[in-house]
């Protein structure tokens, strides 16, 4: 004969009510708390209407569950979480960090209210579930918006090569203000291409700067890059944009007008305008010369970066020719102080 087991008496309702009403009222809480956070931003930063209402809209709607009854059961002062806290929450290094938290504090909410909410009623689970959906697509939105902010206040464009010093140089330019990195690297082997690409980009995320892969989607997808550069003869872009999604930055190549005309039509968030003068980087090739930044200063609708064979020497006639922003290689990678190269860069830059 079967053992019987007895099974411990289940919290009364007494019991479980109060907790569940706790537990609703402080997510609700939570999440508006959260939102509020990120409407601000979208309000004052971005002057982005759709953007607030959207904000708005969820915050009215987490509002309308929010009723007298669940208020009632708020207990703050015999709450045992109030004192609880992390070391991480104490600091936040930049906007984008405030932005993540608060998405993420927002979306758990929503998550523990759809599980508790199908207690208390059956549609605010469901309701729950969809405005979640609704957050991960605000998320995804927000992070377009800040990689292409990042992009289109870009100056300097560090194109790497390869060095023994590679970190050490890269971190010494983003000490200098550098917010703008390519990894570019075709010779070595792919496992040191990838460990190189995740370090850098590490490296960059620490500087709240933009890291970028040369010509590899598949190693810009494996180190969780802000984008790929493609050149003329890489994969279309159409192709890397189905495969990066629309959250991260394509850039492309192009030598004159007519390749311009065509990575804009296909879709690229910014083109690299040259070579301006011959460089040993894409040896063989002839200069594009500074006609060709002049007719980017009047034809491109997208962010442009004058590149090839530019210093400190020839950087006043490429501005003069009317280029805001500029891509560089041997300029900073091989300089002995890469710091205040930068710097010196950018001080031209911003006049």
């Amino acid at each position: 004969m079967d053992e019987v087991v007895e099974m411990p008496d289940r919290p009364s309702h007494r019991f479980v009510q109060p907790a569940l009403y706790r537990i609703l009222d402080a997510n609700l809480d939570r999440a508006r708390e959260g939102l509020r956070v990120i409407e601000e931003w979208c309000r004052f930063a971005l002057d982005d209407v759709p953007l607030v209402e959207v904000c708005k809209a969820l915050r009215q709607e987490i509002a309308h569950w929010h009723t007298s009854e669940l208020r009632a059961a708020r207990d703050t002062p015999d709450d045992v979480g109030t004192d609880l806290t992390h070391p991480d929450e104490a600091t936040r290094s930049g906007v984008q960090q405030v932005l993540q938290a608060n998405l993420c504090r927002v979306q758990e909410a929503l998550r523990v209210l759809e599980e508790y909410g199908k207690i208390y009623h059956p549609e605010m689970g469901a309701a729950c579930k969809q405005m979640r959906y609704r957050i991960y697509t605000l998320e995804s939105t927000l992070m377009v918006y800040e990689r292409h902010q990042k992009l289109k206040d870009a100056r300097l464009y560090l194109v790497t090569s390869p060095s023994d010093n590679l970190f050490a140089t890269v971190e010494a330019a983003l000490q200098g203000g550098l917010t703008l990195v390519q990894y570019r690297d075709k010779e070595s082997e792919d496992m040191v291409r990838l460990e190189r690409a995740a370090e850098l980009c590490n490296l960059c995320h620490q500087y709240q700067a933009l890291f970028i892969v040369n010509d590899r989607v598949d190693l810009a997808l494996a180190v969780n890059a802000d984008g790929v550069h493609l050149g003329q003869q890489d994969i279309p872009l159409s192709l890397a944009r189905q495969l990066l999604g629309s959250q991260r930055i394509i850039g492309r190549s192009t030598k004159n007008p007519e390749e311009m005309q065509r990575a804009i039509q296909e879709g690229a968030d910014y083109i690299g305008v040259g070579p301006v003068y011959e460089t040993p980087t894409k040896a063989g090739r002839a200069a594009a010369g500074l006609d060709y930044v002049r007719y980017a200063v009047d034809h491109a609708t997208i962010p442009w970066f004058a590149i090839g064979g530019i210093d400190l020497t020839n950087l006043p006639e490429v501005l003069a020719a009317g280029a805001e922003r500029v891509a560089v290689v041997r300029a900073i990678m091989q300089s002995e102080s890469p710091t205040s190269v930068t710097q010196s860069f950018l001080e031209q830059l911003s006049k």
